[in-house]
């Protein structure tokens, strides 16, 4: 019988790993943790207000849909950590499909998204306690700044020791942060459950759901914009760590596909009934000057702050330690999690190779270093939790859909690989999530796209300098040919995006247009991208590089 503890079906060595090598420590409780982990932080705490501010109380609608697309993108990702099990697999993938130029660009682009995890979660953490930490220490860590919250000179420094925890953690090895991150994860459930049950016996008004300015004040736009900026999908983002870690669990073939999809299971149940409580258990009041004004008085935390207008002091009390218990093991994995992404950009030769260094403790060090490092400077350029909530969600989903045709590409390149998770109707599945994730990078609106457009630009940059300053033998070959269409795909998607109604989009394609125009475009690019995948020698030989660390 397993408990909630680290489970470890292999035995165990005091020994240094061969170089270069991660230790299988993890089990199959653990990983499953180390997603559901990630999938509950801080947008249990403050997705559900958002998303109602933009959407009024149709954001139950948001939670839904949401959870069936990412649900979608869980299967394809499933299918691929079965099939192999490496550290930092979301950058394995496409390399393995469509070679280096797609392996980077992805590679860095998810890197982006998990890097900047930690810090977003950190930020919720220090916005929702700052009214108690004023209190207790007599400064404030978060302000208001032309509508937008961010740190103070002393929230930064909080969140430098906060970081500066999930590191050191980190660096402890995956057999220790996954026995820490287990008994996170257990109090990370139980609480938002006793919140749902403690709100719906309290008070439920069914009439709040047609207060303020209706249902949809937004209509569907609304609900859409809701998935993509109001922290409804970043919430569900997380499912795909077990992958990550996927190089570090015993029999990966069986806990990667259970944790993957296990934790979608528990994070869709959870974040529908939070919403629906949200705003049954919320004063009538509090919508009548309209939803998108909804705020509590003299209080940051929603949820806390339902609890205490309904007198329930001990559930407040609880949910302000869960406002630093949750956001902050959600960033101890992500700390974890980016260090993966940099570890395998460096086995894969696209940046130095000291970032695949690991310590005799089985961990990437240098790696994991590095994203502190990153991550305190990501609290400069982006201080607010809602100006990080759609760049990482917008960066999370262009990774998300090029595994979509990644999955695809190695159905016909590698047929005869074991796939323990095999989805079914793949050949409708792949190119049906590809375009979902294409549509919810647009809902985020201009305003995000372009900053990660830059990004990229950036990536390529520094990836350009790499390979000037190696040797020729130490040159990365790109293969251009398999890789180009990421180019046409992102600029294509960019140019949709500024013309869209979404946020900062010029309107020229009016609302519902874009995303047919989107739609057909994204399906166009998904037969283009599988006509130049690899041809199946090199995928295979490829795939086969990484058989060691797999086995």
């Amino acid at each position: 019988m397993e408990t909630a503890t680290l489970q470890t079906d292999a035995p165990r060595s005091s020994s240094r790993p061969p170089k270069g090598r991660l230790r299988r420590d993890v089990g199959s409780l653990a990983l499953l943790f180390t997603s559901v982990g990630s999938v509950i932080g801080s947008g249990w705490l403050l997705g559900a207000l958002n998303a109602t501010k933009i959407a009024g109380p149709a954001a139950i609608i948001s939670w839904v849909v949401g959870a069936g697309a990412v649900m979608l993108l869980a299967l394809v990702h499933a299918e691929l950590g079965g099939m192999s099990p490496v550290g930092g697999g979301n950058a394995r993938f496409p390399h393995f499909a469509f070679g280096s130029l797609l392996g980077f660009g992805m590679g860095w682009v998810y890197w982006l998204g998990a890097v900047t995890l930690a810090p977003v979660e950190v930020e919720a953490a220090l916005q929702y306690s700052d009214k108690y930490l004023h209190s207790w220490f007599g400064f404030n860590v978060v302000h208001t700044v032309a509508g937008q919250t961010v740190l103070t000179a002393e929230g930064y420094a909080v969140a430098a020791v906060l970081m500066l925890g999930f590191t050191l953690l980190n660096l402890w090895g995956v057999s220790r942060l996954a026995k820490t991150n287990t008994v996170l994860v257990w109090w990370k459930i139980i609480v938002p459950f006793v919140a749902i049950v403690a709100l719906a016996i309290t008070q439920f008004k069914t009439s709040n759901f047609t207060a303020g300015d209706g249902f949809a004040p937004a209509g569907l736009k609304g609900i859409l914009a809701a998935m993509a900026t109001g922290g409804v999908l970043f919430a569900y983002q997380g499912f795909e760590q077990a992958i990550q870690f996927g190089g570090e669990t015993s029999k990966p073939q069986r806990n990667i596909p259970f944790a993957v999809l296990g934790s979608m299971i528990v994070g869709t149940v959870m974040y529908v009934l939070l919403q629906l409580v949200f705003v049954g258990a919320l004063n009538p009041a509090d919508a009548k000057h309209g939803w998108a004004n909804l705020s509590f008085t003299n209080d940051v935390g929603p949820f806390a702050g339902l609890a205490t207008g309904l007198g329930l002091t001990w559930l407040a009390t609880v949910l302000y330690i869960d406002a630093v218990v949750s956001p902050g093991g959600t960033g101890l994995i992500y700390t974890g999690a980016s260090a993966r992404i940099s570890y395998a950009l460096g086995r894969n030769g696209y940046i130095p190779h000291a970032f695949d260094r690991v310590s005799k403790r089985g961990v990437p060090w240098v790696s994991v270093i590095f994203a502190f490092a990153v991550g305190m400077i990501v609290f400069l350029p982006f201080p607010g939790w809602q100006k990080l909530v759609a760049f990482i969600t917008s960066a999370s989903l262009i990774i998300y859909a090029a595994q979509c045709v990644s999955v695809a590409a190695l159905r016909h390149q590698l047929p005869d690989v074991e796939r323990p998770f095999r989805v079914p109707a793949m050949r409708l599945l792949a190119p049906a999530s590809f375009v979902i994730a294409n549509l919810i990078v647009l809902f985020s609106g201009w305003d995000t796209y372009w900053k990660l457009l830059a990004a990229v630009v950036i990536g390529f940059v520094l990836l350009g300098v790499s390979n000037a300053t190696r040797s020729a033998d130490e040159r990365t070959p790109l293969d251009w040919r398999s890789g180009l269409w990421m180019f046409p795909w992102l600029v294509g998607l960019g140019l949709i995006s500024y013309l869209s109604s979404f946020e900062g989009g010029k309107s020229t394609l009016h609302f519902g247009v874009d995303m047919a125009v989107c739609a057909v475009f994204s399906l166009g690019i998904y037969v283009l991208a599988l006509r130049m995948r690899l041809p199946s020698e090199t995928a295979r030989q490829y795939f086969e590089q990484t058989a060691d660390e797999a086995a």
